[in-house]
Parts: C-alpha cells; structure tokens; sequence
C-alpha cells in the first residue's frame, strides 16, 4: 500500500555469525548527542521519571520485569517519560513467558509508531491517530528474527525526522519513513503481553545536529 504520505521501506539483513547478548555494541547511523537515559535498575524501585499504567512492572536482579494482570484485560505497559523528538534508544530485552514486546512512542494525546517482537519476527508498525480522519496506520517494515525465549537480546532505534531505522544483535535491520512520525514524542512505553519480559541496559541519546 502506498499513499503520497505513506512510504514503505524494509532492509532485511541476517547473517548465521550474528549472535544475541545482553548491552551488545550496536552502531548507530546517526551521531548521538545529549545524553537522555541511563537506567540500569540499580535502585530496588523504579525512578519518578516511569508511569505504569497496566500490568506489574518491579525491579528485580537489576532488571525491569514486567508482566500482564489478567484484571486489566490489557497488556502491561509502562512509560519512561522522557519527552524526545530526534533520538537513539538503546536496551537489552529478553522475553520469557510473554506472549510479544513492544517498544511504543507516543504523540501528545495521539498514539504514533511502534515496534513489535515475537519469537520469529520484528515489525515497525505506525499507528492511525484516531482523531484524525485522514491519519493511516499499517506496516512500515519487518523482517525475521529469531528471539528465544530465556535469552538477552540488544535493539537500537533512531528516530531521525520521519525516518525510523532498528538493527538488532541478531542480525535484523529495519527502516520505515513516514512524515507524521516528525513530531515530539511523549517517552518511551515499554508493552508485554502474557509473562514475562525483562528490559535492561536503556540507554537513549538526542541525535546530534
């Protein structure tokens, strides 16, 4: 599907000598600049700077764990808010009993983008804005990858104007372009479903001019 303000772009790189760890060196595109995140959970609590607004997010072993309720009726989600436009977001991620992850960025009042992880694949989703009649949403990029259950992983993510690019330890490179992705973002909303997912090693710089 293509729309003039909808532009679809997908690079799929694998290679058998990728390998996943946790806080792998991943380089990004684009120059990092200011300093933004630094969380390695090294505090039993979670910092001021993070809102949950479903499921049980806690600290344990120095990592975030969280984990759906079923009483919510909602996958877990819990927000690092940390307002950003042009930025890199670096974290190492491992899934054990969830059901999927996504890493979610959020408009003032408006959902924007996201990207989802399952066992076999990683996707780049924009998101349609609700209230705006003429906003779509649907699949940027996405590619195979494979992601164990019981194993860290290591993603970047740059968000440089309305082009998104995503490279994983395990080979997976994504990039979407889309122009209603250039606008400020809330933070970053970090989503599970099922039990559970760990997420360490957040790290998320400004991208220097």
């Amino acid at each position: 599907m293509k729309t003039a303000s909808y532009l679809l772009l997908a690079t799929v790189i694998s290679s058998p000598l990728c390998h996943a760890e946790k806080a792998a060196e991943l380089k990004p595109s684009a120059t990092p600049g200011k300093l933004l995140v630094d969380e390695s959970f090294n505090e039993s609590a979670l910092s001021k700077k993070w809102n949950t607004a479903k499921g049980d997010w806690h600290v344990v072993d120095g990592a975030l764990v969280g984990k759906e309720k079923a009483s919510d009726k909602h996958a877990a989600v819990t927000m690092l808010a940390v307002p950003n436009k042009n930025s890199i977001l670096k974290f190492s991620l491992k899934m054990d009993g969830s059901e999927g992850f996504s890493l979610s960025l959020n408009k003032e009042k408006a959902h924007l983008f996201r990207l989802n992880v399952s066992g076999t694949s990683i996707t780049l989703m924009k998101d349609k804005d609700k209230k705006d009649p003429k906003s779509k949403g649907g699949k940027l990029a996405g590619a195979e990858a494979k992601f164990e259950k019981g194993k860290w992983y290591t993603i970047l993510m740059e968000i440089d104007g309305a082009k998104v690019n995503v490279q994983t330890d395990n080979g997976a490179k994504l990039s979407g372009n889309d122009p209603e992705l250039d606008v400020a973002k809330t933070g970053y909303r970090f989503v599970t479903k099922g039990e559970s997912v760990m997420v360490d090693d957040i790290k998320a710089w400004d991208i220097a001019p």
